[in-house]
């Protein structure tokens, strides 16, 4: 949504604009595409105004609480339009990555709250709880709601809200570990796992991968060469990552940007993203346990070749050499 400064001058619309990326970060979080979220600000803008037309802005007491309960209820509903979408998706389904964006002062704050994202390995496990649990986990673990808040905002009492976030808590905690590699650790590592995939280096792969690597290629049925299913296995991984380096395009660069907090590396075909891959490290931070490649032309529609974000991205070993 683009406002004129006359626009933002009005009174609702500059209330909605200072809560914007606050919505934005915690829907994305339950939906888990930049597209869907964006629609659903959309929605939420409209029930907004609707609501201004019918009574003073002025008169909601917590404008804040107000925007996001309406905005994850319809985060909620979009849920099931997603899961419908899934039954027949082509290949492996991953979130749509969301690629931290260099910050002017003004912009500086809402740039924070839009990269409390998690990580896309987290947005994965979260996929597999049920659309309540997840928007109180998300609230809860990410954001900080109290469930005497997240209550009122999913319509159900404390208590339900209190079993909720059990149940997802124990969920995600089962499936992922707490654990996040030093920033450092995950530079070194995403650049010598990139230096030796677009080397085609299976040696190289074969030390970086962990014994049980899985790797997830997401092209939706639109982009060659990915595969219908993840391939799991270090020595079938290797082969499969050297493969591809043999048959990519001339002309791709490569990029380290910070995708859903994590620095990773975003592949650019001239102007066009062609991939974003993501990696996710074992919990001694040694080896690459999963490798998540976004090839899909529809993920990676709003991914920008910006400039100045390549300018402030990490360099090493494998630099911002020709793909």
């Amino acid at each position: 949504m683009s406002e004129s400064p006359e626009a933002v001058a009005d009174g609702p619309t500059r209330v909605f604009v200072e809560h914007r990326e606050l919505m934005f970060a915690i829907v994305y979080n339950i939906l888990g595409t930049v597209a869907d979220t964006e629609d659903v600000l959309q929605e939420s803008w409209l029930s907004w105004t609707g609501r201004a037309h019918r009574s003073p802005v002025e008169d909601i007491r917590n404008p804040r609480a107000y925007l996001v309960r309406v905005a994850v209820n319809h985060a909620l509903t979009r849920r099931a339009a997603i899961t419908r979408r899934r039954e027949t998706y082509v290949g492996p389904w991953l979130p749509e990555p969301l690629l931290d964006e260099p910050a002017d002062d003004d912009s500086a704050d809402d740039r924070v709250l839009r990269s409390e994202s998690v990580s896309l390995a987290m947005l994965i496990v979260l996929e597999s709880l049920t659309p309540l649990e997840r928007a109180v986990f998300v609230l809860n673990e990410v954001f900080g709601y109290p469930h005497t808040e997240i209550a009122q905002v999913i319509d159900r009492t404390p208590a339900a809200v209190r079993r909720l976030a059990h149940r997802a808590r124990e969920h995600v905690h089962a499936r992922r570990p707490r654990f996040r590699a030093h920033p450092r650790v995950r530079r070194q590592a995403t650049e010598r796992f990139v230096e030796a995939a677009l080397g085609g280096d299976i040696a190289a792969l074969m030390e970086i991968l962990a014994p049980d690597v899985t790797v997830w290629t997401d092209g939706g049925g639109k982009a060659r060469p990915s595969g219908l299913r993840p391939v799991r296995g270090r020595d079938k991984a290797a082969r499969l990552l050297a493969g591809y380096a043999g048959r990519r395009r001339s002309g791709l660069d490569v990029r380290y940007r910070r995708v859903n907090g994590d620095d990773s590396a975003v592949v650019f075909d001239g102007a066009s993203p062609y991939a974003v891959m993501v990696m996710d490290l074992t919990q001694d931070g040694e080896r690459v346990s999963d490798v998540y490649i976004v090839t899909n032309p529809d993920k990676l529609a709003h991914v920008r070749r910006d400039e100045e974000a390549g300018a402030d991205a990490f360099t090493g070993a494998a630099g911002r050499g020709r793909a």
